[in-house]
Formats: structure tokens, C-alpha cells, sequence
């Protein structure tokens, strides 16, 4: 069934949208006010009905288009977008085979723009990203309980999201912590309290690839957050392990992993940049380092800025990676694009004086599927590679 008499919104353009978010710049303002989530059609400027979506008259994303014109945009359509989404990861991936810790819905990866849901263990975590999908807060909350029977829930939204969609999103407090398992390792989470959670679903494949690449050799993890990588390496045979971060409290997570999984592994507390001019000046050096800095920026206008700061970090990298060492360099900096990325590596490269190697170029992990539309969505790259 249709959704009834919904208001339209006109685009500027007589073409379809290619890509589900629709900037304020590219549609006709409606004469009546409506309020942030509004279901709408979207017409052409022509008068054509192309599509169907959530609308925001507040927002920099003024439309998010879900379906076709066609579809009623409605309970039973989320829950069977959601649903859809777990039978993905669940019965194509076999994700529960490798890990009890991944991604459900992945935005627009998933045809719901605006929500992302993670599973730790046996509580799952909801971010929502658009008033509109708050608006159908109650099904998905419901769809993601019949998928997952007995799941703790905890929902929210950034501060600096509310403000620019305009609603109000409130939760109860964040579940207690929770062990989750990959690849037969276990792993401290803390679900809902952001960079802290200490687990990223996303690197879960880089880390086992890591892992192998590692084996026999000595590995240093800067911005090693909980120590993922160096607990891998370990695990799966690396002769010793240093992670480096400045967040205190998630290295207690780090070293609390290790001994999760009866390996041994040293964490300090450091600015990366500081702690490596240190071990550049004792002449220390790696068989394996991996450089996995948090996101840089969310602003277009601060790319370059963001790349100089990788430049240094890598180029900084470099002077402590023994000849013949492996490297893997990591940007989850979504707008900054794989090309772009690699060609900083260049220019690393170039500026020290040494080979790299490119051995493999991968991402997150095939539970953040990417929309063909929305190539931005690929927003991890990480890039193995031998140094010489």
C-alpha cells in the first residue's frame, strides 16, 4: 500500500537523483514548513515523481532518498530493509562463524540512510544520523529485537547531529562492558561510549591479515587504541609487540586484552609524533608497524590539512621500520579518497628515500557494504605494504 497525499519537494534538476543525499542547494524550498523527517516524493523539474524520501529543510542534506516513488516508505518497509540486512551478514557472510562483534545496517551500504547498528556480543548499539529515520525509531527498535531475541539496546545521536537534523534523541545509559570474540581472540567492549568501545568492528579482516604478515617479526601499533593488532600479532606468532597511544584508559582496555588472551604485549601512553622522535633517536626499529590514526576531520574544507598531517605521520613512520618491513597505513577519514591516500604514500616515499611496495590495498570489513552510488561510503582504506 502507498503512502498517502505526501507532500513533493522539486528538484532543481530534470534528472533523477544519483545519489541518495540531496544538498539544499539542489531543490525548490516548499512554501509550507515541514517539519525535520517529513516523508516526501521528490519530483523532477518537470514535475516527474523520481523518488521518495526523508526531507529536512534544516539540514545540508535536505533530502534523503530511500526509494523510487513507488515504495511505501513505511514500518514494514524498515523492518524488511533491516531484516534484509541481517540475513546478509548473517547467512551470505556467515559472520557468525568469525566473530559475535559486526556491523547490522550500514546506512546507505543498506538502503537506510541515516541509522547505523553495531552488535557487541549481545548488545546493540543504534546511532542515528537523520530525523527521519528517528521517526521510525519504534519498528526498527522492534526489527532489531526479533532478529536479535534477548538483545539489550542502547540508542543515540551526536550532539552536533541533533542540532543540524532538529530532533532530540535520548537514551537510557550505556550498556555495561562486554566480551566479544574474533577470530577465536576475545576482546574488552564497551558499547555506546564512542572511540572508546574499545573494539572496531571495521578492521576486523585487516587484522587477521596483519596477523600473518606479522608472524616471526617484532610489531609496533601506533594509535593502537585496544590493542587489536598487536593482540593478533602476538596470537598469531610475532616474536613481541609495543602499542602506543595518548589515551590512558584505553590502553587499561589494551593491556586487559592481552591477558585476555595469554599473550605478551608492552602499551605506552604517548603522542605518537613525540614517542617516535624518542625511538628515531635511540635507533629503535621495527619488523612491522601499523599506523591506524583516528578520523582527522569532517570538514571538506580541511582535506589538505588532513593529508599533511598523514604525510607526517607516515613519513615519521618510515625512520622506524627496518629495511624489508611491513606497514600498514590506515585512513578512516572518509573524505579523504583512496587516491588521494596513496598518493600522500608517494610522496612519502619520495621524501625518505625509500621503496614502498604496495601488497594490498583493502577496507572495512563486507559487513559496511558500499552503495555503487555512494562511493564515499568506502571510507577505510588500509594499505599493506613492504619498505625497503
Amino acid at each position: 500500500m502507498d503512502n498517502p497525499a505526501l507532500p513533493v519537494i522539486r528538484l532543481k534538476s530534470d534528472r533523477a537523483p544519483g545519489h541518495p543525499w540531496v544538498w539544499s542547494a539542489q531543490v525548490h524550498k516548499p512554501d509550507a514548513r515541514l517539519p525535520p523527517g517529513t516523508l516526501v516524493d521528490i519530483a523532477d523539474s518537470r514535475g516527474n515523481i523520481v523518488g521518495r524520501g526523508f526531507w529536512n529543510g534544516h539540514a545540508r542534506i535536505a533530502l534523503r532518498v530511500l526509494g523510487n516513488g513507488y515504495d511505501a516508505i513505511d514500518d514494514a518497509w524498515v523492518a524488511a530493509r533491516i531484516r534484509k540486512a541481517v540475513a546478509l551478514r548473517r547467512e551470505l557472510l556467515s559472520l557468525d562463524d568469525a566473530s559475535d562483534a559486526w556491523r547490522v545496517v550500514h546506512s546507505e551500504g543498506d538502503g537506510l540512510s541515516g541509522l547505523v547498528v553495531d552488535r557487541y556480543a549481545n548488545s546493540l548499539v543504534v546511532e542515528y544520523f537523520a530525523a527521519g529515520m528517528w521517526r521510525f525509531r519504534e519498528a526498527i527498535h522492534a526489527t532489531l529485537i526479533e532478529c536479535f531475541p534477548g538483545c539489550s539496546l542502547y540508542w543515540f545521536a551526536e550532539q552536533h547531529v541533533q542540532k543540524q537534523e532538529s530532533f532530540d534523541c535520548r537514551s537510557g545509559e550505556a550498556p555495561e562492558p562486554v566480551e566479544v570474540h574474533e577470530h577465536g581472540l576475545r576482546f574488552r567492549s564497551a558499547p555506546g561510549l564512542g572511540h572508546k568501545t574499545g573494539f572496531f568492528a571495521d578492521q576486523r579482516d585487516n587484522r587477521a591479515t596483519f596477523a600473518r604478515l606479522a608472524r616471526g617479526k617484532r610489531v609496533l601499533d601506533l594509535c593502537c587504541n585496544a590493542g587489536g593488532f598487536a593482540v593478533h600479532a602476538m596470537a598469531g606468532g610475532a616474536l613481541d609487540a609495543v602499542g602506543v597511544d595518548a589515551d590512558a584508559a584505553i590502553l587499561d582496555i589494551a593491556r586487559g586484552n592481552a591477558e585476555l588472551n595469554n599473550v605478551q604485549a608492552t602499551f605506552e601512553q604517548g603522542d605518537v609524533f613525540e614517542w617516535l622522535r624518542a625511538a628515531i633517536a635511540e635507533g629503535r626499529t621495527w619488523d612491522a608497524v601499523v599506523l591506524d590514526p583516528p578520523k582527522l576531520t569532517r570538514d571538506r574544507n580541511q582535506v589538505v590539512p588532513a593529508l599533511k598531517k598523514y604525510f607526517a605521520m607516515n613519513r615519521t613512520a618510515l625512520d622506524v621500520i627496518a629495511p624489508g618491513g611491513i606497514l600498514l597505513t590506515c585512513s578512516c577519514t572518509g573524505l579523504v579518497s583512496e587516491g588521494d591516500f596513496l598518493e600522500m604514500l608517494r610522496r612519502v616515499a619520495l621524501n625518505a628515500g625509500r621503496s614502498i611496495q604496495v601488497l594490498e590495498i583493502s577496507g572495512a570489513g563486507a559487513d559496511h557494504p558500499v552503495a555503487a552510488t555512494v562511493p564515499e561510503g568506502r571510507y577505510l582504506k588500509a594499505v599493506f605494504c613492504r619498505v625497503d
